[in-house]
């Protein structure tokens, strides 16, 4: 039973401008309470009891709330364990000694699942998987290229139509992710990409892939907080 999951909360978030100039992105606030606080209930109630939370950009504000919220979360400063590091797969390095031989699911801080999406990807076999779902824009993320329910390889931001299932940021992994996220090496942009490594396991076939069935909601721009505020009120979470 899978019972672990480590949510990636060190970046700024430029994106939402002047909200996150005095605070992470994942603490602005959605119906009066934190962004990330709706995250972690989903993630409890889908049976995850081991959270742990990698932090950087205004840390000691997390730590605060997360302090509050639940004594009981592991929080690791990503700045600390690995310096001027960075990029998507910095996380997942700075959590190979808590995660250890056992298998574990990762989120972002700023994305929403439901339960019920949350608990179908702690499948417990050998294989590693990705959420993707469909999406009218698909040439603003990344693509999910896939056969007979395995992963193929992911094309970022495609300039020509591949396909419209996207990434939606939420994994399993097995304890084999952490040789090969250690063993990346710097993308094009000068960053260390988890990507890379999903990559390099789709063409190992270890990755398989799972729709989101009810809902994936992203919190990355202004505009986010009124459309996540509405979702949340209308559908009563």
């Amino acid at each position: 039973m899978i019972k672990k999951v480590v949510i990636s909360a060190a970046g700024r978030g430029t994106r939402m401008k002047g909200l996150s100039k005095d605070k992470p992105k994942h603490l602005i606030e959605v119906n009066g309470k934190p962004f990330i606080f709706y995250l972690l209930e989903n993630l409890k109630k889908a049976g995850l009891e081991d959270i742990v939370i990698v932090v950087g950009y205004k840390k000691e504000i997390l730590e605060k709330f997360i302090s509050k919220y639940d004594s009981n979360i592991t929080i690791i400063n990503q700045f600390e364990k690995l310096g001027n590091e960075y990029g998507t797969a910095c996380p997942i390095k700075c959590v190979e000694d808590i995660m250890g031989n056992e298998q574990f699911l990762s989120v972002c801080g700023d994305d929403l699942y439901s339960v019920s999406d949350i608990k179908n990807m702690m499948k417990d076999d050998d294989y590693h998987y990705v959420s993707g779902t469909v999406d009218e824009h698909p040439e603003t993320k990344g693509v999910l290229i896939t056969e007979d329910g395995y992963l193929e390889k992911i094309i970022e931001k495609p300039k020509e139509f591949v396909g419209d299932l996207v990434n939606t940021g939420m994994y399993k992994f097995t304890p084999e992710i952490f040789k090969i996220a250690n063993g990346v090496r710097l993308s094009s942009r000068g960053e260390y990409e988890l990507t890379d490594s999903i990559s390099y396991l789709a063409k190992r076939k270890k990755v398989k892939v799972k729709k989101v069935k009810e809902y994936w909601l992203e919190f990355t721009r202004p505009e986010d907080v009124i459309a996540v505020s509405d979702f949340l009120k209308n559908n009563q979470i």
